[in-house]
Protein backbone atom coordinates (compact mmCIF):
# COMPACT_ATOMS: atom_id res chain seq x y z
CA UNK A 1 0.00 0.00 0.00
CA UNK A 2 2.72 2.76 0.83
CA UNK A 3 4.29 2.33 -2.76
CA UNK A 4 0.89 2.87 -4.23
CA UNK A 5 0.35 5.64 -2.20
CA UNK A 6 3.79 6.98 -3.49
CA UNK A 7 3.13 6.10 -6.74
CA UNK A 8 -0.24 8.33 -6.37
CA UNK A 9 1.87 11.49 -4.45
CA UNK A 10 4.14 11.59 -7.30
CA UNK A 11 1.67 11.46 -10.05
CA UNK A 12 -0.08 14.15 -8.67
CA UNK A 13 3.15 16.21 -8.42
CA UNK A 14 4.41 15.68 -11.68
CA UNK A 15 1.09 15.95 -13.48
CA UNK A 16 1.74 19.80 -12.79
CA UNK A 17 4.47 20.42 -15.14
CA UNK A 18 7.40 19.66 -14.10
CA UNK A 19 9.37 22.36 -15.63
CA UNK A 20 6.10 25.05 -14.68
CA UNK A 21 7.92 27.91 -12.55
CA UNK A 22 5.72 30.34 -10.89
CA UNK A 23 7.38 32.42 -8.97
CA UNK A 24 5.34 34.23 -6.17
CA UNK A 25 4.50 34.27 -2.66
CA UNK A 26 0.51 34.66 -2.70
CA UNK A 27 -0.27 30.91 -3.21
CA UNK A 28 2.02 28.95 -0.68
CA UNK A 29 1.19 31.51 1.79
CA UNK A 30 -2.19 30.82 1.31
CA UNK A 31 -2.11 26.83 1.97
CA UNK A 32 0.33 27.19 4.73
CA UNK A 33 -2.05 29.16 6.44
CA UNK A 34 -4.68 26.68 5.83
CA UNK A 35 -2.30 24.06 7.21
CA UNK A 36 -1.79 26.20 10.44
CA UNK A 37 1.37 28.11 9.11
CA UNK A 38 3.84 25.61 10.59
CA UNK A 39 6.62 27.24 8.90
CA UNK A 40 6.50 30.14 11.60
CA UNK A 41 6.89 26.94 14.06
CA UNK A 42 10.23 26.52 12.77
CA UNK A 43 13.88 27.40 13.20
CA UNK A 44 15.46 28.45 10.12
CA UNK A 45 18.63 29.17 8.82
CA UNK A 46 17.69 30.14 5.07
CA UNK A 47 20.03 30.05 2.51
CA UNK A 48 20.30 31.00 -1.24
CA UNK A 49 23.09 31.69 -3.71
CA UNK A 50 24.12 30.33 -7.18
CA UNK A 51 26.64 27.91 -6.68
CA UNK A 52 27.30 26.18 -3.39
CA UNK A 53 24.47 26.37 -1.84
CA UNK A 54 23.45 22.40 -1.59
CA UNK A 55 26.98 21.91 0.05
CA UNK A 56 26.47 24.27 2.39
CA UNK A 57 23.44 23.27 3.55
CA UNK A 58 24.46 19.66 4.09
CA UNK A 59 27.57 20.82 5.59
CA UNK A 60 25.81 22.71 8.47
CA UNK A 61 22.49 19.91 8.69
CA UNK A 62 25.51 17.14 9.33
CA UNK A 63 27.42 19.66 11.79
CA UNK A 64 23.80 20.14 14.07
CA UNK A 65 22.90 16.83 13.62
CA UNK A 66 26.38 15.76 15.46
CA UNK A 67 25.78 18.54 17.76
CA UNK A 68 22.64 16.93 19.02
CA UNK A 69 20.27 19.38 17.57
CA UNK A 70 17.03 17.38 16.26
CA UNK A 71 18.02 18.80 12.45
CA UNK A 72 15.43 19.63 8.65
CA UNK A 73 17.12 20.01 5.58
CA UNK A 74 15.32 20.74 2.29
CA UNK A 75 17.21 20.59 -0.10
CA UNK A 76 16.66 20.32 -5.00
CA UNK A 77 16.47 18.80 -6.75
CA UNK A 78 16.55 14.99 -6.03
CA UNK A 79 18.26 12.57 -8.22
CA UNK A 80 16.13 9.17 -7.73
CA UNK A 81 13.45 9.64 -5.23
CA UNK A 82 11.72 13.29 -4.12
CA UNK A 83 11.78 12.21 -0.71
CA UNK A 84 15.80 12.72 -0.91
CA UNK A 85 14.82 16.33 -0.78
CA UNK A 86 13.24 16.41 2.61
CA UNK A 87 15.34 14.96 5.34
CA UNK A 88 15.89 14.63 9.11
CA UNK A 89 19.24 14.27 10.62
CA UNK A 90 20.02 12.98 7.07
CA UNK A 91 17.09 10.37 6.94
CA UNK A 92 15.01 10.91 4.30
CA UNK A 93 11.05 11.35 4.79
CA UNK A 94 9.42 7.51 4.67
CA UNK A 95 7.72 7.51 1.14
CA UNK A 96 4.44 6.72 3.40
CA UNK A 97 4.69 10.09 5.21
CA UNK A 98 5.83 12.01 2.07
CA UNK A 99 2.23 10.59 0.37
CA UNK A 100 -0.15 11.25 3.30
CA UNK A 101 1.48 15.04 3.04
CA UNK A 102 1.72 15.53 -0.67
CA UNK A 103 -1.77 14.35 -0.83
CA UNK A 104 -3.60 16.34 1.88
CA UNK A 105 -2.01 19.40 0.60
CA UNK A 106 -2.58 18.78 -2.70
CA UNK A 107 -6.70 18.20 -1.99
CA UNK A 108 -6.42 21.19 0.37
CA UNK A 109 -5.25 23.50 -1.89
CA UNK A 110 -7.57 21.78 -4.91
CA UNK A 111 -10.99 22.41 -2.74
CA UNK A 112 -10.09 25.92 -1.63
CA UNK A 113 -9.35 27.15 -5.69
CA UNK A 114 -5.18 27.34 -5.58
CA UNK A 115 -2.84 26.42 -7.87
CA UNK A 116 0.39 24.70 -6.57
CA UNK A 117 3.32 24.69 -8.54
CA UNK A 118 5.28 21.37 -8.04
CA UNK A 119 7.93 23.50 -5.78
CA UNK A 120 5.37 25.17 -3.74
CA UNK A 121 3.69 22.00 -3.39
CA UNK A 122 6.88 20.09 -2.05
CA UNK A 123 7.66 22.97 -0.06
CA UNK A 124 4.61 23.39 2.27
CA UNK A 125 5.10 19.16 3.13
CA UNK A 126 8.38 19.98 4.06
CA UNK A 127 7.44 22.64 6.21
CA UNK A 128 4.52 20.82 7.60
CA UNK A 129 6.42 17.70 8.05
CA UNK A 130 9.47 19.59 9.65
CA UNK A 131 6.69 20.99 12.39
CA UNK A 132 4.54 17.82 12.56
CA UNK A 133 8.30 15.73 13.47
CA UNK A 134 9.32 18.84 16.26
CA UNK A 135 12.64 19.50 14.41
CA UNK A 136 14.68 21.64 16.43
CA UNK A 137 16.06 23.73 14.09
CA UNK A 138 15.79 23.28 9.82
CA UNK A 139 18.40 24.16 7.08
CA UNK A 140 16.39 25.82 4.13
CA UNK A 141 17.43 25.65 0.87
CA UNK A 142 16.23 28.12 -2.00
CA UNK A 143 14.91 26.83 -5.31
CA UNK A 144 15.25 29.45 -7.39
CA UNK A 145 16.07 33.15 -6.71
CA UNK A 146 15.06 34.03 -3.15
CA UNK A 147 12.89 36.92 -2.85
CA UNK A 148 10.09 35.09 -4.54
CA UNK A 149 10.66 31.74 -4.19
CA UNK A 150 8.42 29.12 -2.18
CA UNK A 151 10.57 28.79 0.87
CA UNK A 152 10.34 32.47 1.69
CA UNK A 153 7.25 32.11 2.95
CA UNK A 154 8.25 32.85 6.51
CA UNK A 155 8.09 35.92 8.17
CA UNK A 156 11.53 35.00 10.71
CA UNK A 157 14.84 33.18 10.33
CA UNK A 158 17.68 32.71 13.01
CA UNK A 159 20.20 33.36 9.72
CA UNK A 160 20.03 34.02 6.07
CA UNK A 161 23.30 32.81 4.21
CA UNK A 162 24.07 33.70 0.59
CA UNK A 163 26.45 31.87 -0.86
CA UNK A 164 28.70 32.60 -4.26
CA UNK A 165 26.41 34.67 -6.58
CA UNK A 166 27.34 34.67 -10.71
CA UNK A 167 25.09 34.64 -13.71
CA UNK A 168 21.96 31.26 -14.11
CA UNK A 169 18.52 31.43 -14.62
CA UNK A 170 19.15 35.15 -16.36
CA UNK A 171 15.63 34.46 -17.71
CA UNK A 172 13.83 34.86 -14.16
CA UNK A 173 16.41 36.21 -11.88
CA UNK A 174 17.80 39.17 -14.53
CA UNK A 175 21.07 39.78 -16.65
CA UNK A 176 23.56 41.02 -14.46
CA UNK A 177 24.91 39.71 -11.13
CA UNK A 178 23.22 42.73 -9.05
CA UNK A 179 19.79 42.09 -10.57
CA UNK A 180 20.69 38.56 -9.46
CA UNK A 181 21.96 39.28 -5.78
CA UNK A 182 18.68 41.31 -5.93
CA UNK A 183 16.59 38.28 -5.94
CA UNK A 184 19.30 36.29 -3.53
CA UNK A 185 19.10 38.70 -1.15
CA UNK A 186 15.14 38.56 -1.12
CA UNK A 187 15.51 35.85 1.76
CA UNK A 188 16.67 38.77 4.34
CA UNK A 189 14.02 38.93 6.77
CA UNK A 190 14.22 42.45 8.48
CA UNK A 191 15.99 42.37 12.18
CA UNK A 192 17.47 39.25 10.91
CA UNK A 193 20.91 38.73 10.61
CA UNK A 194 22.89 37.29 7.18
CA UNK A 195 25.95 35.79 6.34
CA UNK A 196 28.06 36.44 3.25
CA UNK A 197 31.28 36.54 1.99
CA UNK A 198 33.14 40.08 1.98
CA UNK A 199 34.50 38.55 -2.12
CA UNK A 200 31.02 37.51 -3.18
CA UNK A 201 30.70 39.40 -6.48
CA UNK A 202 26.82 40.73 -5.18
CA UNK A 203 27.89 41.93 -1.57
CA UNK A 204 27.89 45.21 -2.18
CA UNK A 205 23.93 44.34 -3.44
CA UNK A 206 23.46 42.23 -0.38
CA UNK A 207 24.69 44.76 2.08
CA UNK A 208 22.70 47.60 1.10
CA UNK A 209 19.32 45.29 1.17
CA UNK A 210 20.29 44.80 4.56
CA UNK A 211 20.94 47.71 5.46
CA UNK A 212 17.33 48.62 4.49
CA UNK A 213 15.79 45.88 6.54
CA UNK A 214 18.16 46.80 9.75
CA UNK A 215 19.90 43.67 9.20
CA UNK A 216 23.27 42.67 10.82
CA UNK A 217 25.63 41.75 8.09
CA UNK A 218 28.09 38.95 9.33
CA UNK A 219 31.10 38.13 6.96
CA UNK A 220 33.56 35.16 7.87
CA UNK A 221 36.19 36.17 10.33
CA UNK A 222 39.02 33.75 9.51
CA UNK A 223 40.38 31.76 6.34
CA UNK A 224 39.85 27.88 5.28
CA UNK A 225 42.74 26.43 3.62
CA UNK A 226 42.17 23.39 2.16
CA UNK A 227 44.92 20.16 1.69
CA UNK A 228 44.77 17.26 -0.26
CA UNK A 229 47.52 14.30 0.58
CA UNK A 230 47.94 10.61 0.93
CA UNK A 231 44.14 10.41 -1.36
CA UNK A 232 43.02 12.61 1.49
CA UNK A 233 41.24 16.00 1.42
CA UNK A 234 41.71 18.25 4.43
CA UNK A 235 40.49 21.21 5.64
CA UNK A 236 42.40 24.08 8.65
CA UNK A 237 40.05 26.11 10.42
CA UNK A 238 41.65 28.68 13.24
CA UNK A 239 45.06 26.05 13.34
CA UNK A 240 42.79 23.18 13.26
CA UNK A 241 42.77 20.33 10.86
CA UNK A 242 39.92 18.20 9.76
CA UNK A 243 39.45 15.53 7.72
CA UNK A 244 36.82 16.88 5.41
CA UNK A 245 34.64 14.04 2.85
CA UNK A 246 34.14 16.58 0.42
CA UNK A 247 36.54 17.79 -2.64
CA UNK A 248 35.89 20.43 -4.26
CA UNK A 249 38.50 23.73 -4.16
CA UNK A 250 34.39 25.58 -4.17
CA UNK A 251 34.38 24.00 -0.71
CA UNK A 252 36.84 26.84 1.00
CA UNK A 253 34.19 29.33 0.43
CA UNK A 254 31.59 27.17 1.78
CA UNK A 255 33.32 25.85 4.82
CA UNK A 256 34.35 29.85 5.85
CA UNK A 257 30.41 30.10 5.92
CA UNK A 258 29.75 26.98 7.58
CA UNK A 259 32.23 27.93 10.49
CA UNK A 260 31.03 31.80 10.90
CA UNK A 261 27.51 30.59 11.12
CA UNK A 262 28.59 27.70 13.60
CA UNK A 263 29.76 31.10 15.50
CA UNK A 264 27.14 32.98 15.23
CA UNK A 265 24.75 29.91 16.46
CA UNK A 266 27.58 29.79 19.94
CA UNK A 267 26.80 32.87 20.56
CA UNK A 268 23.19 32.84 20.12
CA UNK A 269 21.94 29.64 22.19
CA UNK A 270 22.91 26.79 20.85
CA UNK A 271 26.12 24.26 21.44
CA UNK A 272 27.98 22.97 18.84
CA UNK A 273 31.44 21.35 20.38
CA UNK A 274 34.77 20.95 18.55
CA UNK A 275 33.96 17.24 18.82
CA UNK A 276 30.73 17.66 16.86
CA UNK A 277 32.06 19.37 13.83
CA UNK A 278 34.82 17.26 13.49
CA UNK A 279 32.80 13.90 13.27
CA UNK A 280 30.62 15.91 10.76
CA UNK A 281 33.37 16.70 8.70
CA UNK A 282 34.76 13.57 8.14
CA UNK A 283 31.26 12.21 7.31
CA UNK A 284 29.28 14.59 5.73
CA UNK A 285 28.40 13.66 2.07
CA UNK A 286 26.63 15.28 -0.48
CA UNK A 287 25.41 12.93 -3.55
CA UNK A 288 26.37 13.39 -7.10
CA UNK A 289 28.31 16.54 -5.97
CA UNK A 290 32.53 16.12 -7.27
CA UNK A 291 31.98 12.39 -5.52
CA UNK A 292 34.16 10.75 -6.17
CA UNK A 293 33.96 6.81 -6.19
CA UNK A 294 37.52 5.14 -6.08
CA UNK A 295 36.26 1.59 -7.07
CA UNK A 296 35.43 2.68 -10.59
CA UNK A 297 37.73 5.95 -10.46
CA UNK A 298 34.32 7.56 -11.17
CA UNK A 299 33.36 11.05 -10.67
CA UNK A 300 30.26 12.69 -10.52
CA UNK A 301 29.45 16.31 -10.31
CA UNK A 302 26.08 17.82 -11.90
CA UNK A 303 28.25 21.04 -13.04
CA UNK A 304 25.18 22.98 -15.11
CA UNK A 305 26.50 26.47 -15.14
CA UNK A 306 29.60 28.61 -16.56
CA UNK A 307 30.85 29.94 -12.93
CA UNK A 308 30.37 25.73 -11.93
CA UNK A 309 32.12 24.43 -14.39
CA UNK A 310 35.26 27.21 -14.14
CA UNK A 311 35.56 26.14 -10.50
CA UNK A 312 34.84 21.68 -11.32
CA UNK A 313 37.64 22.84 -13.89
CA UNK A 314 40.34 23.83 -11.31
CA UNK A 315 39.05 20.81 -9.21
CA UNK A 316 40.07 18.63 -11.32
CA UNK A 317 43.37 19.79 -11.94
CA UNK A 318 44.47 20.08 -8.82
CA UNK A 319 43.01 16.62 -7.84
CA UNK A 320 43.43 14.63 -10.88
CA UNK A 321 45.91 16.88 -12.32
CA UNK A 322 47.68 13.70 -14.50
CA UNK A 323 44.58 11.43 -15.21
CA UNK A 324 43.48 10.85 -18.40
CA UNK A 325 39.62 12.10 -18.63
CA UNK A 326 36.84 10.68 -20.41
CA UNK A 327 33.42 12.47 -20.15
CA UNK A 328 29.98 11.72 -19.90
CA UNK A 329 28.06 14.93 -20.33
CA UNK A 330 24.75 16.27 -20.95
CA UNK A 331 22.36 19.14 -20.80
CA UNK A 332 19.23 20.89 -20.71
CA UNK A 333 18.51 23.75 -23.62
CA UNK A 334 17.86 26.18 -20.88
CA UNK A 335 21.35 26.16 -19.60
CA UNK A 336 24.79 28.07 -21.36
CA UNK A 337 26.00 24.72 -22.18
CA UNK A 338 28.26 25.66 -25.32
CA UNK A 339 30.19 27.87 -21.97
CA UNK A 340 30.16 24.44 -19.67
CA UNK A 341 31.79 22.57 -22.57
CA UNK A 342 34.27 25.06 -23.71
CA UNK A 343 35.23 25.44 -19.79
CA UNK A 344 35.47 21.69 -19.21
CA UNK A 345 36.54 20.11 -21.69
CA UNK A 346 40.37 20.11 -22.37
CA UNK A 347 41.67 19.29 -25.73
CA UNK A 348 43.56 16.11 -25.02
CA UNK A 349 39.80 14.53 -22.91
CA UNK A 350 37.69 12.11 -24.27
CA UNK A 351 33.92 13.28 -24.82
CA UNK A 352 30.60 11.08 -25.29
CA UNK A 353 27.14 12.62 -25.01
CA UNK A 354 24.62 10.67 -23.37
CA UNK A 355 21.23 11.53 -25.00
CA UNK A 356 18.32 11.59 -21.78
CA UNK A 357 14.72 11.32 -22.24
CA UNK A 358 13.62 14.55 -20.44
CA UNK A 359 12.25 17.91 -21.75
CA UNK A 360 14.52 20.79 -23.18
CA UNK A 361 17.44 18.27 -22.83
CA UNK A 362 19.91 19.26 -25.77
CA UNK A 363 19.84 16.77 -28.26
CA UNK A 364 23.47 14.73 -29.56
CA UNK A 365 23.56 16.44 -32.78
CA UNK A 366 23.20 20.06 -31.18
CA UNK A 367 26.21 19.43 -28.63
CA UNK A 368 28.28 17.67 -31.68
CA UNK A 369 28.24 21.10 -33.58
CA UNK A 370 30.16 22.28 -30.17
CA UNK A 371 32.65 19.51 -29.77
CA UNK A 372 33.00 17.72 -33.18
CA UNK A 373 35.26 14.91 -31.81
CA UNK A 374 32.32 13.95 -29.30
CA UNK A 375 30.38 10.74 -29.68
CA UNK A 376 27.29 9.16 -28.27
CA UNK A 377 27.04 6.79 -26.15
CA UNK A 378 24.43 4.95 -24.85
CA UNK A 379 23.44 2.90 -21.26
CA UNK A 380 25.33 -0.37 -22.07
CA UNK A 381 28.14 0.81 -23.89
CA UNK A 382 28.66 3.50 -20.21
CA UNK A 383 28.15 0.66 -17.85
CA UNK A 384 30.98 -1.28 -19.57
CA UNK A 385 33.60 1.72 -20.03
CA UNK A 386 32.66 2.10 -16.22
CA UNK A 387 33.21 -1.01 -15.30
CA UNK A 388 36.29 -2.64 -17.01
CA UNK A 389 38.08 0.53 -16.38
CA UNK A 390 41.36 0.85 -15.46
CA UNK A 391 43.14 4.15 -15.81
CA UNK A 392 41.30 7.15 -16.70
CA UNK A 393 38.90 9.05 -14.90
CA UNK A 394 35.15 9.23 -15.85
CA UNK A 395 33.46 11.95 -15.00
CA UNK A 396 29.77 12.12 -15.31
CA UNK A 397 28.36 15.78 -15.68
CA UNK A 398 25.80 18.06 -16.84
CA UNK A 399 22.28 18.17 -15.75
CA UNK A 400 21.39 16.49 -12.89
CA UNK A 401 18.42 14.77 -14.24
CA UNK A 402 20.64 13.33 -16.93
CA UNK A 403 22.58 11.45 -13.65
CA UNK A 404 19.70 10.53 -12.41
CA UNK A 405 18.12 8.44 -15.25
CA UNK A 406 21.47 6.98 -15.49
CA UNK A 407 21.73 6.08 -11.98
CA UNK A 408 18.13 5.11 -11.80
CA UNK A 409 18.71 2.71 -14.87
CA UNK A 410 19.77 -1.05 -14.79
CA UNK A 411 23.39 -0.19 -13.78
CA UNK A 412 21.97 0.14 -10.18
CA UNK A 413 22.75 3.24 -8.00
CA UNK A 414 24.05 0.72 -5.03
CA UNK A 415 26.67 -0.60 -7.53
CA UNK A 416 28.17 2.57 -8.21
CA UNK A 417 27.31 4.95 -5.11
CA UNK A 418 28.46 3.40 -1.40
CA UNK A 419 25.66 3.16 1.24
CA UNK A 420 25.39 6.70 2.90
Amino acid sequence: MENTNYEKAINLITSREKFHICLGLERILKVLELLGNPQEKLNIIHVAGTNGKGSTCAILSKILTCAGYKTGLYTSPHILEYTERIKINQKDISKNDFADLITEIAVLAKINGIYLTEFELLTAAAYKHFADKETDICVIETGLGGRLDATSAISKNLLSIITSISLDHVDRLGDTIEKIAYEKAGIIKSGYPVLIGSQNKGFETVKNIANEKSSTVLTPQKSVELSYENKKNYAVYDNQKYEFNLLGLWQKENLELVFEAVNYLNQNGYEISQAAIIKALKQVSWVCRMQYIPKFNLLIDGTHNPDGARVLRQSLDYYFPETKRVWIYGSLQTKDYKKVMSTLFRQEDEVYFYNFEYPNSVPFKTLKEFVPAGLPINLRELEYLITENKQSLIIISGSFYMIGQILNSSFSYSQVIPAQ
